[in-house]
């Protein structure tokens, strides 16, 4: 009677420890804002960033080559941004600052916003824990809910889902240096955009990903390959000025409906399509 008793009071205990831990591990995952605010400051500070780099477009079909465009990034922080691309079949800029996105293609002041690709900019560029807070919000991202993961073999932490849930918005830090490695850009539960950021390096007080990574459903269809990088250069008075390049660029007709009466493709589709209208 005594050996169950000794037993049970054993098997017992053993579940109150596992119970206990369990309880512990979840009580001492890091809330949102709290992450997102370590996530910022260990970015590192600088006023300016120059980055140069190599956009990847893969298509559909596997025999065919890859197209390779040339693009120049300019980050004003905390939350000022220009791209400029030029190849043989597009020229384009694009400014965001703050909550206002110009663009200017081929010429011509275009009505065209930003895209799910677009977006992967925002973890590197909005160094207020505030406002990249309400961007993440606004793109379903709930920063409420946090949880502990592992990727590619490290210790995560998941913002905007309890892990191993991968169905909706959510971004993952690495749980040791609180940098951003991947952010999944859920639609739907078919169809998703999931962007890695890869190869950190440090340059002065700056931490940068010299790779990025972008897939839809497992392919990969977009890649960004960092050339150089310029921690606080001189950016010229007007680089950021939409009002001045409003005057200088005429204003694009509205884009004709593609789609006829046809239903629309979910968001990540679409992407895909204008991505490869616009820039091929």
């Amino acid at each position: 009677m005594q050996y169950f008793l000794r037993k049970s009071l054993a098997i017992f205990f053993c579940l109150a420890t596992l119970g206990f831990q369990h309880v512990s591990l979840h009580a001492y995952v890091l809330p949102g804002p709290f992450l997102l605010k370590l996530m910022t400051q260990n970015l590192g500070k600088a006023d300016r960033l120059l980055v140069t780099q190599k956009l990847v477009l893969h298509d559909d079909n596997p025999n065919m080559k890859a197209d390779e465009l040339s693009e120049t990034l300019q980050f004003e922080f905390p939350k000022t941004f220009r791209s400029d691309i030029v190849s043989e079949n597009i020229q384009r800029i694009r400014i965001v600052s703050d909550r206002i996105v110009f663009t200017v293609i081929d010429g011509k002041i275009s009505d065209e916003p930003e895209n799910s690709y677009d977006h992967y900019k925002d973890l590197i560029l909005f160094r207020s824990r505030e406002v990249l807070q309400e961007r993440l919000s606004n793109l379903g991202v709930d920063v409420k809910v946090t949880s502990l993961g592992r990727f590619q073999g490290k210790p995560v932490y998941v913002l905007g889902a309890q892990y191993p849930d991968e169905t909706s918005p959510q971004v993952w830090l690495d749980k040791k240096t609180f940098l951003p490695l991947r952010w999944i850009m859920t639609s739907n539960a078919t169809q998703n955009l999931e962007v890695l950021y890869l190869d950190w390096k440090k340059l002065k007080q700056i931490w940068y990903p010299m790779r990025i990574e972008f897939f839809s459903n497992g392919n990969l269809l977009r890649e960004i390959h960092v050339q150089d990088i310029k921690v606080n250069p001189s950016f010229r008075a007007d680089l950021f000025d939409i009002q001045q390049l409003k005057s200088l660029y005429p204003q694009d007709a509205p884009a004709e409906t593609k789609n006829g009466g046809k239903e629309e493709l979910d968001e990540v589709q679409k992407t895909i399509d204008e991505f490869k209208n616009i820039y091929k």
